[in-house]
């Protein structure tokens, strides 16, 4: 889209409400939620709207976060089953491994008696002399006085640990590696479904959205979605099992141990106060890191700007305030999120030193045995880890559920009218253009063209002339089906271009604008973008009738030439040469040219404009010029002022009207005092400071 079409809709405001210090305040209360970007939040009070764009509650947009991974639902199916096995597996082996825990202190006590002693005997000993609970300890033991450790039945138990673990790792890991396969697919369909949407918006939204915002939400947030779902997600499903079958295998071994251990649980619902105000701040900090590198962006786009009117220290003064507020909502956001996991390893510390010392009454009292007391702290420390890994997810999760909802944003958009599968084929055609009672306005309130009707014929050309907001560009805007029309039609061959698709419309037009875009690539690939299917021979016949061999051949490579991210090793006109070409070698049924000479030297300008005569033979073709000098053989001259065509002829019978055409063309060619008669009224020049400044 062009400046042009930019420029008139950012002029269009709407009323504001309240005085301006209001406006400010406002905004700034908009921002502080971490809802909306500043140009957002500037359009949506301005226009007196409601907070209609606000985030959304965690839990929807958590929820639909996890709605990406619905079409992999067979396969997490499969790979809960391996976490199921694998978390049983490496839940049975501290108790398996308590048993050789067992073996090792019955062998060891068992030693120190004397043989031919049977337990009974000993315990009945025991209690005679008054002791107990030493009687009941070892009463609860395997006990074979005077043999000692069986070793032959503890290397079985020990070969039976380590296959559990080896199993349970294994299993693990092909878990891990299908959830990062989901993971990776569920983010590639999303770049896509972005990317999408992305061609789907009307050029409304992108005139109101900040580049830099809209990219840190389709690079930097889906990035903080991925490391969410692969860091976060992929585990919590192994940490969730592992609580379950934890739980269940402590209350097995005891009851009274499990429910001390549970008791740690009520103090993690500090959890539930944290998280929250973390969620805010993770918003805040997405909301104010896509406003920072929006302002990297225009910084870097016009960096020469900033440099030729001495705005450097601004400049860094501003990206200063910026990151400065991004650093602020950073670190109050990790450090809330960094509370959660020290305090849930606090909870689990204090749940160990509750089992350690109930347990080892236990073990004295002869209820369990130190196996199972073992084999209980393991479980303990498994319990607690897990929970503290949630807690720890619970963190990341809030910060990709934030960056989530402003992807979801976008994907939110409305988007242009869909085309239903009743448009019209085209037909064959050599360009007639015919507007009919038109009517635009990109604000309701402030129409722009009111009633615009007028028809070109094929092989003419049509040079549309006017004062900048006229209206110029606009016109082929919705020729081009950029914008759709409030009212009347627009008819190509005779055919409403509303019912035809907009590829349809578009393919049949070649356009080139003031500012020329280039991609990066060799000027031979930028040449033929116009055209894939243009053959080297075409694309450089094309090349030759621009000119652009005046200044290819001069390169190092030639037309093959890598143009960088900013063609800025090329100057300004021969960007616009190459884009000028890559019309050319388009072929198009009508050619539109917005000021596609500006950028260009008088001399090549001349020879442009022979190119340019011989490429609209036989097409129809628009030209917006604000050098008159330019259209001066155009067929047809329409003057535009507020929307409107006010006059329109060729040059001779327009100057011969002496109206707004032949006052437009006196203010250029005649000399001052012609410029007087424009009756543009004078007014005391603002004080900018000294010359230099």
């Amino acid at each position: 889209m062009s400046k042009a079409a930019k420029g008139t809709s950012r002029r269009s405001t709407s009323p504001v409400r309240g005085s301006e210090r209001e406006l400010h305040d406002e905004i700034e209360r908009e921002l502080e939620t971490g809802v909306e970007d500043e140009a957002t939040a500037k359009a949506r009070i301005a226009a007196g709207g409601q907070a209609g764009g606000k985030a959304k509650n965690f839990w929807p947009s958590f929820k639909r976060l996890l709605g990406l991974l619905a079409p992999y639902k067979w396969s997490f199916a499969f790979v809960s089953l391996l976490g199921a096995i694998s978390v049983v597996l490496t839940v049975i082996a501290p108790k398996v491994l308590g048993e050789a825990t067992n073996i090792l202190f019955e062998g060891l006590i068992s030693k120190q008696l004397p043989a031919g002693m049977t337990k009974e005997m000993l315990v009945e000993h025991l209690r005679a002399q008054g002791q107990d609970d030493f009687a009941n300890m070892l009463g609860a033991m395997n006990l074979r006085p005077g043999e000692g450790v069986d070793f032959g039945r503890l290397g079985q138990v020990l070969l039976i640990v380590l296959a559990l673990y080896v199993i349970g790792g294994v299993l693990g890991w092909i878990q891990g590696y299908v959830v990062n396969i989901i993971m990776v697919k569920a983010m590639y369909r999303l770049r896509e479904s972005v990317e999408q949407k992305i061609h789907r918006l009307p050029l409304s939204y992108f005139d109101k959205m900040q580049r830099g915002d809209l990219l840190s939400r389709v690079t930097n947030d889906i990035d903080n979605i991925t490391n969410t779902l692969q860091q976060s997600l992929s585990g919590a499903l192994t940490a969730l099992l592992t609580v379950i079958g934890v739980l269940i295998m402590m209350f097995s071994i005891s009851w009274e141990l499990a429910l001390v251990a549970l008791v740690a649980i009520p103090l993690t619902g500090v959890m539930g106060i944290i998280g929250p105000k973390s969620q805010k701040q993770f918003q805040i900090q997405w909301k104010k890191t896509g406003r920072l590198n929006a302002r990297v962006e225009e910084s870097f786009s016009g960096h020469s700007l900033v440099h030729v009117f001495g705005r450097d220290e601004a400049s860094r003064q501003a990206f200063a305030e910026e990151n400065e507020a991004v650093y602020e909502a950073s670190f109050r956001a990790q450090f809330l999120s960094g509370i959660m996991m020290p305090a849930m390893m606090f909870i689990g510390n204090l749940s160990y030193v509750a089992i350690a010392v109930v347990g080892g009454l236990k073990v004295a009292s002869g209820s369990i045995s130190l196996g199972e007391v073992q084999a209980f702290i393991q479980y303990s420390r498994q319990f607690s880890q897990p929970l503290a890994q949630l807690g720890g997810m619970a963190a990341t999760v809030q910060s990709g559920t934030a960056s989530a909802e402003r992807v979801f944003e976008v994907l939110d958009v409305e988007e242009e009218r869909a085309e239903d599968g009743n448009t019209a084929k085209p037909v064959g055609g050599r360009g007639t253009i015919e507007f009919e009672h038109v009517r635009f306005s990109y604000h309701p309130e402030k129409p722009l063209i009111r009633d615009l009707s007028f028809r070109v014929d094929p092989g003419q050309t049509v040079a549309i002339v006017g004062p900048t907001g006229a209206g110029k560009t606009t016109l082929v805007n919705l020729l081009m089906r950029f914008y759709e029309l409030d009212g009347g039609r627009i008819l190509i061959d005779g055919q409403d271009i509303s019912e035809l698709t907009r590829h349809d419309v578009r393919a049949r037009t070649g356009m080139v604008l003031q500012d020329p875009w280039l991609f990066q690539g060799s000027i031979l690939e930028n040449i033929r973008y116009g055209r894939q299917s243009a053959t080297d021979e075409e694309v450089l016949a094309a090349a030759s009738a621009c000119y652009v061999d005046r200044f290819a051949h001069s390169l190092p490579d030639g037309y093959d030439t890598i143009l960088d991210e900013d063609a800025s090793n090329v100057s300004a006109g021969e960007r616009q040469l190459v884009t000028i070409a890559r019309a050319f070698v388009a072929n198009p049924a009508v050619l539109i040219l917005d000021e596609a000479t500006s950028s260009v030297d008088t001399r090549t300008e001349l020879l442009l404009q022979h190119a340019m005569a011989t490429l609209r033979e036989g097409r129809t073709s628009f030209v917006i010029a604000h050098r008159l000098s330019t259209i001066r053989d155009a067929d047809l001259i329409l003057v535009m002022e507020h929307g409107d065509i006010v006059e329109q002829g060729n040059h001779e019978e327009l100057i011969a009207k002496n109206g707004a055409y032949a006052k437009l063309y006196a203010s250029q060619f005649e000399g001052a005092h012609e410029v007087e008669e424009i009756d543009i009224p004078h007014q005391e020049a603002p004080s900018v400071g000294p010359m230099g400044m």
